[in-house]
């Protein structure tokens, strides 16, 4: 049998649909984490997959946030499956139990660990060596420590602390035990790609944990066969250091180094390969020395800032004649047991449609926009019309008032204020000049002299009094003679429009290049609360890598200078 685990970073962002994406893994139990989708937009070609059965478990605080799933092929189908850790979450027959000892654990604490839909466990029949053994398979997305938010450190340690007590439990009625998924800490110094400070590395609350919860007596590798008769005993206390379970890819690959499966997405760093090993297969002591024949990981999976890690055993999956009950094809919204609300909807149409639109309010622009967006190109005459009589006159009161006969009103409605304009533009345009003009030439008095003596007193007088209005209209003239005779292309207006907003927004600085690779910079915002969040810095456009790299991105940091 075959067992993957892969954070998907968002169930529906599989491009080729969820079956062809599972089909690609080839594998017989499929645990993805980070589904981001809850339990109301969970649609049924996600949840129901041919040749799979599917069990969910969803965040119950947040929308589009963490959320894991377990599929299972057909052949591999279990006969007990069970969401979240603690118990509380289960209120059906066909749950896997052994929730071990809470006492560390305070009544609010435990709730709150199975609200954001980070467990899903599924148990299984296998044959190993014509015995027929039951293994429990814990699908877990671990929280992340925020570093700005101390509460959320406690939180995952005490999820920390939480899994571990359910899956000793577990293994401690007999049963088997694979805990995998993304458990959010690289353990050692060879799974991470720069260690921040060496000394200190151990000393991570979740790399400490991590030391407690896997065998750790020798280095992790079939290298001598006493080594693989030295098993825990789970029903006593510890004899050696560390716990009960193994890191499978360790166990195989104990020196290979780079082998990361988590990469950051903002800075590009899968390109240099400069990550980290967060996602792990573990199994107990017993069937890792038994039963896995290979472990690895899948870098050439895209899709996700994650890749797929994998674990191979001997042993053969039996399938349960029945999913139980946690299984999504059980839900009623998809078992057919639960109406859709286009059916309540269509029965209240026939029964009362009439009345419905008899007390519909007639003025209701929220309603005619809601018809609008649900049929455009049948919102037609009926909420036109309905537009045209609120545009026109505004009701008080929830009555029908006949306002179509205020088109023929000669004062006019508010409607003719938004009409096209007359196609003449030129005496609209130069009209209040012109009458500016005429009033000017009128207050001036008459001549009475002769030709030569009347003209200049009155050009003199014309000048004093409307000067103003005879330059500014025949500036008007003038441009508009030259409109007429020279008009602007299309792509004149086009370039001074931008030149002028251009002159307005001088948009970002020009980047400049690098000194290591004479390339230019990208631009990047601070967003990270504190005296330098908004402020805008240049760096390389390289991918993130060490520095003894050259394809990587090198040290070249300047910030924005706001007077350029």
């Amino acid at each position: 049998m075959k067992i993957v685990t892969w954070n998907i970073n968002g169930i529906r962002t599989f491009r080729g649909g969820i079956k062809r994406a599972l089909d690609s893994l080839d594998a017989d139990i499929i645990c993805v984490q980070e589904t981001k989708v809850t339990r109301d937009l969970l649609d049924e070609r996600t949840a129901i997959v041919e040749g799979y059965n599917s069990y969910f478990s969803f965040s119950r605080g947040r929308s589009g946030y963490s959320g894991v799933a377990t599929y299972c092929r057909d052949s591999a189908t279990p006969f007990a499956a069970e969401e979240g850790l603690t118990g509380l979450l289960t209120n059906h027959e066909g749950a896997v139990g052994c929730y071990g000892d809470h006492k560390e654990f305070g009544s609010e604490e435990l709730q709150p660990l199975d609200n954001e839909g980070r467990a899903v466990i599924t148990q299984h029949r296998i044959m190993c060596r014509g015995k027929e053994q039951v293994l429990t398979v814990i699908n877990v997305y671990c929280p992340r420590a925020d570093p700005e938010k101390p509460e959320r450190k406690r939180f995952k340690l005490q999820f920390y602390k939480l899994l571990q007590c359910r899956a000793e439990a577990i293994l401690k009625e007999g049963s088997h035990v694979i805990v995998l998924g993304d458990v959010n800490t690289s353990h050692r110094q060879i799974d991470h790609c720069d260690p921040s400070d060496t000394e200190d590395f151990s000393e991570n609350p979740g790399r400490k944990w991590l030391n407690s919860f896997l065998h750790s007596g020798r280095e992790e590798g079939r290298t001598n066969e006493e080594e693989s008769n030295e098993e825990p005993n789970a029903t006593s206390p510890h004899t050696h250091r560390g716990g009960r379970f193994i890191d499978t890819f360790r166990l195989f690959h104990p020196t290979r180094a780079s082998a990361f499966t988590c990469w950051s997405t903002l800075t590009g760093a899968r390109q240099t390969n400069y990550g980290t090993r967060i996602d792990y297969v573990f199994a107990d002591w017993r069937l890792a020395m038994e039963q896995f024949v290979a472990a690895d990981i899948m870098p050439e999976m895209e899709g996700s800032d994650h890749c797929p890690a994998w674990g191979r055993l001997s042993c053969c999956l039996l399938a349960s004649s029945k999913p139980p009950p946690l299984c999504t094809r059980y839900l009623p919204e998809f078992a057919g047991k639960q109406q859709k609300l286009s059916r309540f909807l269509v029965k209240v149409d026939q029964t009362s449609s009439g009345s419905e639109k008899e007390d519909a309010l007639p003025g209701s622009q929220e309603e005619g926009e809601k018809r609008e967006n649900s049929n455009p190109s049948g919102a037609g005459s009926a909420t036109g019309k309905r537009r045209s009589l609120t545009s026109d006159s505004v009701a008080p009161k929830g009555k029908k008032t006949k306002t179509v006969k205020t088109f023929s009103n000669p004062q006019g409605s508010l409607l003719s204020f938004f009409k096209p304009k007359p196609t003449n533009a030129v005496p609209s345009t130069e009209a209040p000049l012109m009458q500016g003009v005429e009033k000017t030439l009128q207050a001036t008095p008459s001549p009475k002299t002769p030709s030569l003596g009347g003209d200049a007193p009155s050009a003199a007088s014309g000048a004093k009094c409307g000067g103003t209005e005879l330059s500014t209209s025949s500036t008007a003239e003038e441009n508009h003679q030259r409109t007429t005779t020279t008009p602007l292309t299309p792509r004149a207006k086009k370039g001074a429009s931008s030149g002028f907003w251009k002159s307005v927004f001088h948009g970002p600085p020009p980047p400049p290049s690098c000194k290591v690779h004479g390339e230019p910079c990208v631009l990047r915002t601070v967003k990270k609360e504190g005296p330098n969040v908004g402020k805008q810095f240049f760096v390389c456009a390289r991918p993130q890598g060490h520095a003894s790299d050259l394809k990587a991105r090198c040290n070249y940091f300047t910030w924005v200078d706001k007077g350029k």
